[in-house]
């Protein structure tokens, strides 16, 4: 292994630490607004993956991208759909509605 895997290495497994660790200790209350940041860095992950398709370069790179496309939008499209029915769950009945 060469010096730059070695700390490259060193920095994944360093942040899947400090992620674990945060995510884990997040109260249940900021839930929701966690999920819609989450939706955001998928989105930008979903134009790198674009990028990644439409590169051209090489027939692998465009499979990839495609795949990566999938994948995020599954990502984007699952987490506004857990958000909004989170959502949901605090919003009062319509006014004059009986319970």
């Amino acid at each position: 292994m060469t010096a730059t895997t070695v700390i490259q290495l060193y920095v994944f497994v360093l942040a899947a630490f400090v992620g674990f660790q945060v995510i884990s200790r997040v109260p249940s209350l900021l839930h929701t607004p966690l999920m819609s940041a989450t939706n955001a860095i998928s989105g930008i992950s979903l134009v790198g993956s674009l990028v990644a398709a439409g590169s051209g370069d090489r027939h692998i790179s465009n499979i990839l991208g495609c795949i990566a496309v999938t994948c995020a939008m599954i990502n984007v499209v699952g987490g506004f759909v857990i958000t909004d029915r989170m959502l949901k769950m605090f919003r009062r009945g319509k006014p004059g509605a009986s319970k």
